[in-house]
């Protein structure tokens, strides 16, 4: 090959590469503006659904702090802000032994949950007993729970569980059951069937494999799921005010529904007990919000 043929190889080669170097200098403008266009429209997502979430709680906070006459005039910033409705509140209803009464239930109700979910799920996730029954107890969920009220107020009576903590917790947590069987499933899936059997090998019985194998590596799916069960119950309305008559026993949400009289009702007063209400709750999914996505993001 002569020396000209090989500079104009060169010449060739070297048009080439400055070729497809100009062709990425180009094209980078183009993947870094879609790119900023994807994250842009990402933050503008997020910010859309963190204003549509915490619009009702700055409604409420607003609304807490008018007058009757300027709630009724529509404006959504307080005019003349007061806290007529703050100091009256605590005045007309025990909010705070209310919110004592929610919490204990929800206690009971999530050690309730507990005690009958973890051994179920076990049974059909590691034992493969009762598919059928599985499948029969997720589909009750579905269910509308104003369908067993008449039977569930008989049954309290007679069994001298209505318009106590004890009753309530009981009936909420087996409600919840459902729940937490459909979180547990997947945490039970997680831990590996090959600990069991080696367990059972060994002559361990399937209650002391749950206890010593599997709920030592379930810690983190049993506080999410005990945190979601809690905060269901701590919500829940319907069978606390048809359950429990007593003032003394009464739940949060029970009180606050009573800020609403026969003819008039007091907006100002109910939006200051419900921020009241919803303050435990807040701080609860705060301080646990780590293990309140994982749960969460269960049940697959």
């Amino acid at each position: 090959m002569t020396t000209a043929h090989v500079s104009t190889a060169h010449a060739g080669t070297g048009s080439a590469a400055t070729h497809k170097s100009t062709m990425k200098d180009r094209a980078r403008p183009a993947v870094h503006s879609r790119e900023w266009l994807r994250k842009t429209a990402l933050r503008l997502a997020l910010a859309a659904v963190l204003v549509f979430c915490l619009l009702p709680i700055a409604f409420l906070v607003a609304t807490s702090f008018k007058s009757r006459d300027e709630v009724l005039s529509g404006h959504f910033l307080p005019l003349a802000p007061t806290l007529a409705n703050w100091s009256s509140v605590f005045e007309i209803a025990p909010l705070h032994w209310h919110l004592f009464n929610s919490l204990a239930v929800a206690i009971v109700s999530v050690a309730v949950t507990l005690v009958v979910a973890v051994p179920a799920t076990y049974a059909v996730v590691k034992l493969r007993r009762g598919p059928a029954l599985a499948g029969a107890l997720l589909s009750s969920y579905v269910a509308p729970p104003v369908v067993a009220l008449l039977p569930l107020f008989f049954m309290m009576r007679h069994a001298e569980l209505n318009n106590s903590i004890l009753g309530l917790g009981l009936v909420d947590g087996l409600m919840n059951v459902p729940v937490a069987f459909w979180l547990l499933r997947s945490f039970f899936k997680q831990v590996p069937v090959a600990l069991d059997e080696a367990a059972w090998l060994d002559g361990v019985g399937y209650w002391r494999t749950l206890w010593r194998v599997n709920l030592p590596l379930l810690w983190p799916g049993l506080v999410s799921t005990g945190l979601i069960c809690l905060i269901l119950t701590y919500n829940e309305f319907l069978l606390a005010s048809v359950l429990n008559s007593r003032p003394d026993i009464r739940t949060i949400t029970v009180a606050i529904s009573l800020f609403q009289g026969e003819r008039v009702v007091n907006f100002g007063q109910m939006a200051a007990a419900s921020l009241v209400g919803i303050a435990p709750v807040y701080l609860v999914a705060l301080a646990f919000q780590k293990h309140l996505i994982s749960g969460l993001g269960a049940g697959r």
